[in-house]
């Protein structure tokens, strides 16, 4: 299955790296869906999708009914991002609305844009007690009980939340009667790797993708999952993404540029960010931006003659276009000529293109933390989770964030 090529326009050498992918490999593998270690993204979950799409369908077609045309999605994180990248992706997103502020102007602004007889509210937290999704709950709530002038608003919001009450205060809420329709975040998948959970399958049938095309995804994100697990290190384009990463990282480049070429992927950058920032933390940073715009203020500083600790991935979707393939051979001559190289050139953006292109990032992610810690001796013991799919300093602000509303 090859639905994008991954080539490296300027090689950089390091040590050896082949023992380390096939360690890493195994060590993944011997972990993938057991209890604790937030890797049910493979494999688990989309099994668990296949069999429950005629739920999630009806569901959607429920929800929706003949009233409603737009959906607003209140979530942050991976409760928001994942959706928001396969849905500009596909482009799709016109009639798919996100807030994850808290800030008062920004939701005035955001309810104003939205026709709140014809938007279905969908609510993203595995907890239910995520400070700015509960923030904007409520305050859609209150928008809406205004404009219908009932308190009643069980049919405006679909939850998406953990199964347990005892966990989730929105699946208290749900349970309620406050919420009529719900669905899950699953367990042990973690939201930058949680783009296939029901939120984001909820969101594709509510806005007309078929069944069929939905199972499609699934199953070409099954089949690349097990193209990213194998052993074949030459043909293996995760390991090839996370091998250009590592040399690029034991040269002293600290600074990865990923640079997408073409609107379509504005979702795509909130998400790699995400993905790569809280899974590789300050080993390597990780930017993102939609070219051929950012050409305009990022060039001068990209080609600086100073600028000696960045590397870059390009990517595209293939196309005949003249202008465009003389933009990219322009553009990646002239950066391959001073720093490391990569790029992705996209088959198409299908279904199948896409769902093959979000393991690839998982896995170039996953590998490329797991051996830049193999590398200083530092492995993790089997009874806890990679470093990878954690997030503890994502705590510290919010606890921080709760003495201050507490004072």
């Amino acid at each position: 299955m090859t639905n994008s090529t991954v080539e490296v326009v300027k090689k950089c050498c390091c040590g050896e790296f082949k023992n380390f992918a096939i360690n890493a490999i195994n060590d993944i593998k011997s972990r993938a869906g057991n209890e604790g270690q937030f890797l049910n993204w493979i494999g688990v979950l989309a099994d668990n999708q296949l069999n429950n799409l005629d739920n999630l369908y009806n569901m959607a077609l429920t929800a929706k009914g003949d009233k409603y045309t737009d959906l607003a999605i209140l979530g942050i994180g991976g409760s928001r991002h994942t959706t928001e990248n396969i849905t500009k992706l596909l482009g799709i997103d016109k009639n798919v609305h996100f807030f994850s502020s808290v800030e008062p102007i920004s939701f005035n602004r955001f309810i104003k844009d939205l026709d709140l007889d014809k938007t279905l509210f969908l609510v993203v937290s595995k907890s239910g007690t995520t400070l700015e999704t509960t923030v904007g709950y409520n305050n859609a709530k209150a928008a809406v009980e205004k404009h219908t002038g009932s308190s009643d608003t069980s049919t405006h919001f679909v939850a998406m939340t953990d199964k347990n009450a005892e966990k989730s205060a929105l699946r208290r809420i749900v349970n309620s009667g406050e919420i009529k329709l719900s669905g899950f975040v699953h367990d042990d998948v973690g939201g930058r790797f949680s783009i296939f959970d029901d939120a984001t399958i909820f969101t594709l049938f509510f806005l007309g993708v078929s069944k069929e095309d939905v199972k499609d995804m699934l199953m070409a994100s099954k089949e690349a999952q097990k193209e990213f697990l194998s052993e074949d290190i030459e043909n293996n384009e995760a390991l090839k993404l996370a091998q250009f990463n590592i040399k690029a990282k034991n040269m002293g480049k600290n600074k990865h540029f990923v640079e997408y070429f073409g609107d379509e992927f504005f979702g795509t950058t909130l998400w790699e960010k995400q993905l790569k920032n809280e899974s590789l933390k300050a080993a390597i940073s990780t930017d993102t931006n939609v070219g051929p715009g950012y050409l305009h203020y990022n060039a001068e500083a990209d080609l600086d003659v100073n600028n000696t600790d960045s590397f870059f991935t390009f990517v595209y979707v293939k196309t005949d276009d003249k202008v465009m393939n003389a933009v990219m051979e322009g553009v990646i001559s002239a950066y391959s000529a001073q720093h490391p190289v990569s790029k992705i050139i996209l088959e198409d953006l299908s279904m199948k293109s896409i769902a093959r292109f979000i393991e690839l990032k998982h896995f170039e992610t996953l590998y490329t933390g797991w051996i830049l810690r193999a590398q200083k001796g530092n492995f993790t013991p089997s009874d806890i989770a990679l470093a990878e799919v954690l997030q503890p300093n994502v705590e510290k602000y919010k606890k921080e964030v709760k003495k201050a509303l507490n004072k």
